[in-house]
């Protein structure tokens, strides 16, 4: 049976509207003509006519649908009628074969429902499909959260193309695939898409190395670690050497020489001889390796400050290639270790018969050249890119593409696993599915060339003519054309009777054709087809004791249907008749249900909401009378209330209860206020009544719809009516509120 009805813009229904779900084997819909019963109706009919509506049924297992509605009556009241075919009571044998078959066929629907109930779930919202479609949908997460992780890096190995979720994994999925490409680390890749996948790709030149080989030469000097001591044979070369202060000695000579051979310390003469002796002690030997000094000096500082100028050339380029702050750290060492040296070699300069050994700056100096190398093979690798650029980019892509795979490995197999076991599952529903519809198929054509043996016309026209002589129809009656297949419709003297029934009974004989075709087929098989049924305001133009007969007719099907007897399994009822809707729904046994219905019946009102309709679920039986359905707008929230009919609605309540129960007139009513109330009580009557009669087309008078405020207005003089006449108690109760 049908179990939701989706409604999706179809007018006159909004976008918005709500699902009609939870549908039951009975289902009542009352609501005003214009309101949207036979939109509901003819989506029923045939469900795939609209993409902006959904039929779900149980199990997915659509039934035959039978439809009563106007489409139905202008189909079918022709002037040749096809016959309706239904089993006879001949054919013992074969009756009991039908039963046979018919048990067969019942047994391979529960079985094909057990089946499909497996594969998706219970009304198609679960099951192996509904697994297979979550497990795509989390392996679509989990590979996208991988594009994701790795967007900003390798943005270009991901082609636009790829941009959704479903397509990403499609191409996870081949890439495992299909892949076999390097695999290289995360930090490699990198680098190499830094360069490949580079806007501003170009030739760079290689960087200078530096050459250090003289300045680590002149760090071993010998002259370094060489005392530098005047000559030893001369007289005062042995104090000098006893108290070591030649280098004091030295520097005092040029203020000696200057104070015309006084001492410069003590002022006192001096030998004739101690010039002579300074002189010769000083000599040619020591003056070379002085000069020595202060050339190593010289040269020492030179290449220091060459290969300092060059490492900060090298990091002012701020080339992509240099690893600008480990090569500014080096240097910051090299210049503290130049600095060191250089006061070594000065001191040694000053005191010259000291022993000096420098820092090496080999260790450093390595280091820079091996950072200058370093960026020297990403230039060469940079450059051999360029040159062969249309094969370096799919190449890193395709590496690209294997890490990501890689990474996923481990999802990928289970994801595989899981896919696998699950389409092997579904495969295998399908299956036995695919074999029992064969076998049903069989057993339903089996059925049908049984049918075919003991089917005829002949009872659904014997019935159709009871029916209509016992409700007095006399002026017509069906009889079999000569076919043998088809029905006439004839006057008691045998002319044609199809151009002349009035409209009610036109509506009456189709109606009963209508349901003598729920038990029958117009072929001669298909009798026994379960389906469900839907009645659209089947009492159009009918008077009220056809009204009667035609309510009692549907009720045996209700009851059919909850004995789980016969082909029908679902009906539907849509009207706006009140009466109808009370006869039709009428069942004693709800009166013992504690929630007010019976668990295998639902009641929906369809109501105007301006330009639109909404469907609204009932926790009862809306319809008890027409009387109380009045009320029932006058209790109305404003938002809820229906403008354009509630002066009529307050007319008949009136009238009903004043004019009608008791006798009183609006005019006797009036006449018991006094002063303004009087009037207002009149100009009461007068808004009813001009509300009540719309617009008058003869005279062209508009009559407006009132506004929230001059309903409320008139609501409360409503309210006095009941109070000035003695039956406020009646207003209250009818209103919902306590009597005291």
């Amino acid at each position: 049976m049908i179990t939701k009805i989706v409604l999706e813009g179809k007018t006159p229904f909004s976008k918005e509207t709500p699902s009609i779900d939870d549908l039951r084997q009975i289902n009542f819909f009352w609501g005003a003509n214009a309101s949207g019963k036979t939109t509901i109706s003819r989506v029923i009919a045939n469900s795939t006519s609209s993409f902006e509506s959904v039929v779900e049924w149980a199990n997915g297992i659509a039934l035959e649908t039978r439809v009563y509605n106007r489409d139905f009556v202008d189909k079918n009241f022709k002037q040749v009628i096809p016959g309706v075919f239904t089993l006879g009571e001949q054919g013992i044998e074969i009756q009991a074969r039908i039963e046979v078959v018919t048990e067969a066929i019942k047994k391979l629907d529960q079985e094909i429902r057990k089946y499909i109930e497996t594969l998706n779930g219970e009304n198609g919202s679960g099951g192996k499909t509904i697994e297979l479609i979550q497990l795509e949908n989390l392996y679509e997460e989990k590979f996208w959260n991988a594009k994701l992780k790795y967007q900003d890096k390798f943005s270009d190995a991901f082609s636009r193309s790829i941009g959704s979720k479903k397509i990403f994994k499609k191409k996870i999925l081949d890439e495992f695939m299909s892949n076999s490409a390097d695999l290289l680390p995360v930090v490699d890749l990198e680098i190499l898409a830094a360069t490949v996948y580079s806007k501003n790709l170009r030739q760079v030149e290689n960087i200078e190395t530096i050459q250090s080989s003289a300045l680590l030469a002149l760090e071993k000097m010998p002259i370094l670690s060489k005392r530098i001591i005047g000559k030893e044979d001369v007289d005062i070369a042995a104090i000098i050497k006893r108290l070591g202060n030649s280098d004091w000695v030295r520097d005092g000579l040029t203020y000696f020489e200057a104070n015309n051979g006084i001492c410069p310390f003590c002022q006192q003469a001096t030998p004739k001889n101690l010039a002579a002796n300074l002189s010769e002690y000083f000599d040619e030997t020591f003056e070379n390796d002085t000069a020595a000094i202060i050339a190593l000096e010289s040269d020492y500082s030179r290449e220091c400050i060459r290969i300092q100028s060059q490492v900060q050339a090298i990091i002012d380029l701020n080339s992509e290639f240099v690893d600008g702050i480990k090569l500014e750290r080096e240097k910051t060492r090299l210049d503290a270790i130049i600095v060191l040296n250089l006061q070594r070699i000065s001191q040694k300069k000053k005191e010259a018969n000291r022993v000096v050994e420098l820092d090496s700056l080999q260790v450093v100096l390595e280091a820079l050249m091996a950072e200058i190398k370093s960026a020297n093979d990403k230039i060469i690798a940079n450059n051999a890119i360029v040159r062969n650029i249309a094969n370096e980019r799919p190449k890193l892509t395709s590496r690209v593409w294997k890490f990501i795979v890689e990474e996923l490995k481990d999802e990928i197999l289970d994801y595989r696993k899981q896919k696998s076991d699950l389409a092997k599952a579904i495969e295998t529903l399908e299956a036995k599915i695919a074999t029992k519809n064969k076998e049903k198929t069989e057993q339903d054509c089996l059925l049908h060339d049984l049918e075919k043996c003991i089917t005829s016309i002949q009872p659904t026209c014997d019935n159709i003519n009871s029916l209509l002589a016992s409700f007095g129809f006399t002026r017509f009656r069906l009889e079999i054309g000569g076919d043998g297949k088809s029905y006439h419709m004839v006057r008691p003297d045998g002319s044609d009777a199809h151009a002349t029934l009035s409209e009610g009974e036109k509506n009456f004989i189709t109606f009963l054709y209508f349901y003598h075709m729920l038990r029958g087929s117009t072929n001669e098989s298909g009798t026994i087809a379960d389906k469900i049924v839907v009645f659209d305001d089947p009492v159009s133009s009918l008077d009220s004791d056809v009204l009667y007969i035609v309510s009692t007719l549907i009720r045996q099907l209700f009851e059919n249907i909850r004995a789980n007897r016969g082909t029908i399994k679902q009906v539907f009822i849509f009207t706006h008749n009140f009466y109808f809707h009370k006869e039709v729904s009428f069942n004693p046994r709800r009166a013992t249900s504690k929630s007010g219905l019976l668990n295998e019946e639902s009641f929906w009102m369809i109501k105007k909401r301006d330009a639109d309709s909404v469907i609204e679920r009932q926790s009862q039986n809306p319809i008890k009378t027409s009387y109380e359905m009045l009320w029932e707008e006058v209790r109305a929230t404003p938002e809820n209330r229906n403008k354009a009919t509630i002066q009529n609605t307050l007319r008949r309540i009136l009238e009903s209860y004043f004019k009608l129960l008791g006798g009183i007139t609006l005019d006797e009513i009036c006449e018991q206020f006094g002063g303004d109330d009087k009037i207002k009580c009149r100009d009461l009557c007068s808004w009813i009544n001009d509300g009540s009669h719309g617009n008058d087309v003869l005279t062209d008078v508009y009559y407006p719809t009132p506004d929230d405020a001059t309903i409320q207005m008139y609501l409360n003089i409503f309210e006095e009516i009941f109070k000035k006449t003695k039956h406020d108690a009646h207003y209250k109760m009818m209103m919902g509120s306590p009597v005291s």
